[in-house]
């Protein structure tokens, strides 16, 4: 089992808290432990006290490590000595939302990248002139410390590391268990300027939909627009205010995403993955995975495969 340990630093969101629950307990694989300085009754922001069960010796043999909340706030001298010790003895780091600024207390984020939710960070960048702070990114991952924007960014973060661990069939099932959308990439911008679609039913959403169902063919800013019937400009333009990503740059992270299911689910040739996820070939397959992955195609099949001898789809 791999043990989470989310260290709540009030003031917190009882959603934050609730986001590391929701995600790594919808993985067979996590044992989950949410602990505070002060154990018990514990306030959230603008909602009810939640209770904390354990103490901070739960965060001793914890594979990974969430700060969670403080809201910018001075964390308790404890909760940073723990974070220091954890990090020390080979836990994975990560902060939710303004978690961040704990992580910073802690001295955890000096001469690294990071970010927290864009309202603070400004303030983080002010406050620890050391830290390379990423104001528009979803999340970060910087010397093995990973840091997430506010709110859904958390949930994205989680998932990710579901996918770090186990690949991404376990990630897209606890999206799936969780009823959210499997894992935005972290270079994603927070500012997405219609999250919703628009009531005049100008949404791409139908064409991301039809995209996806044919990743296997070369498709074109062209054959995007056409589906969406309107102009490769307003295409580009709509679909970055949609998602934050350009059309080419949402196709080739799904696709990479496809690619990934592939080969933890399948035993099919290195060409035929490249073919049924649109990558063209081999060689292009090993590139993007090892750009976006950091591993070949060959070693994170042996990393995540576990398909049935065989298997193919």
């Amino acid at each position: 089992m791999h043990r989470v340990a989310a260290v709540i630093v009030p003031p917190v969101l009882s959603f934050d808290v609730s986001i590391p629950l929701m995600v790594f307990n919808n993985v067979e694989h996590y044992d989950v432990h949410v602990c505070t300085a002060r154990p018990g009754p514990t306030p959230t922001v603008g909602g009810p006290d939640i209770v904390v069960p354990d103490g901070l010796d739960a965060m001793e043999g914890a594979d990974t490590v969430l700060a969670v909340g403080s809201g910018g706030e001075q964390a308790p001298t404890e909760v940073l000595d723990a974070l220091r010790k954890a990090a020390a003895t080979g836990a994975r780091i990560a902060s939710l939302c303004t978690g961040a600024f704990v992580l910073a207390q802690a001295g955890l984020l000096d001469g690294l990248r990071a970010t927290t939710h864009w309202g603070l960070a400004d303030d983080l960048a002010t406050r620890f002139p050391s830290i390379d702070v990423q104001p528009d990114l979803l999340f970060v991952e910087d010397g093995g410390i990973f840091t997430s924007a506010g709110a859904a960014a958390a949930i994205d973060l989680c998932l990710h590391l579901v996918r770090v661990d186990y690949g991404a069939s376990a990630a897209n099932a606890a999206a799936r268990l969780a009823v959210v959308p499997p894992v935005r990439p972290g270079g994603q911008s927070q500012f997405i300027e219609t999250p919703l679609p628009p009531e005049r039913g100008t949404s791409l959403a139908p064409t991301r939909v039809w995209a996806l169902e044919h990743l296997d063919r070369p498709l074109t800013l062209t054959d995007l627009a056409n589906h969406a019937k309107t102009s490769v400009r307003t295409l580009t333009r709509r679909f970055h205010a949609e998602t934050g990503l350009s059309p080419l740059q949402w196709l080739l992270h799904r696709r990479i995403d496809r690619a990934r299911e592939l080969l933890e689910t399948t035993e099919l040739p290195m060409d035929q993955v490249a073919g049924k996820s649109g990558l063209g070939s081999a060689d292009s397959l090993r590139k993007h995975m090892v750009g976006r992955v950091g591993l070949t195609p060959t070693a994170y099949r042996a990393s995540f495969n576990r398909a049935p001898t065989g298997a193919s789809r």
